[in-house]
């Protein structure tokens, strides 16, 4: 995971893709060493106590949500997806055009 989402953020961040990881319930060290272990570029928040989880209603890991240019919920992904295929750079492309 941290490589196929370390590599669509750098693949499509200059065309206007956003990413950000939410690590939920470990320590700022722990996911601190992760980043860095990892070298992630793209910022990782904090929910050590679990509200935004709660607030989303994280049901597995990774959860994706996808949103669109106006602000609204496009879809939402449960578990690890193929974000680097043909299919998931296709669907990346579509969410990009202007």
């Amino acid at each position: 995971m941290p490589s196929t989402i370390e590599q669509v953020n750098r693949d499509y961040k200059d065309l206007g893709l956003v990413l950000y990881a939410v690590n939920i319930e470990e320590s700022r060290a722990t996911v601190t060493g992760f980043v860095l272990k990892h070298k992630l570029t793209l910022p990782v928040l904090l929910d050590p106590d679990g509200d935004a989880s709660a607030a989303y209603h994280i049901t597995a890991t990774p959860t994706v949500f996808l949103i669109g240019r106006d602000g609204k919920l496009v879809a939402k992904a449960l578990g690890t997806k193929a974000w680097t295929s043909p299919q998931g750079r296709a669907l990346l492309q579509r969410l990009l055009v202007k």
